[in-house]
């Protein structure tokens, strides 16, 4: 097991990692719309958070020597489920290869984000 860090996504802001390399697998834990180069939240529209998340879970799973590519499992989690359409808009730019999906509505996320992701990728 390895730990995996990039400061090209925010540091962990609890007791936990960006990802974890077991094996053949990365485990990457939930990303928000966390700027990497002030570990500051960018509150903004969905689309904007979810790019943001986007290009935070790519930065980490590169870092694994993996990629969005390489993702087989993704989970989704929406403040507003009305938000569905605008976030897929941006989801379906960078994930190309369609991995599995679950997609659900949450009653909060940290730091009142619109959206977080996390996901699993082969290396």
């Amino acid at each position: 097991m390895e730990k995996i860090f990039t400061k090209k996504a925010p540091k962990a802001i609890g007791p936990y990692s960006q990802a974890i390399k077991a094996g053949d697998f990365v485990f990457c834990s939930g990303q928000i719309a966390i700027d990497p180069k002030t570990n500051e939240f960018k509150p903004g529209t969905i689309i904007e958070e979810t790019t943001r998340v986007i290009e935070n879970l790519k930065a980490v799973l590169e870092q694994a020597n993996s990629g969005l590519e390489k993702t087989i499992k993704v989970t989704v989690y929406l403040l507003n489920i009305d938000n569905f359409t605008e976030m897929n808009k941006v989801y379906e730019k960078y994930f190309l290869n369609k991995p599995a999906r679950s997609t659900i509505e949450v009653s909060k996320l940290p730091k009142g984000a619109k959206v977080e992701i996390d996901a699993i990728a082969e290396t």
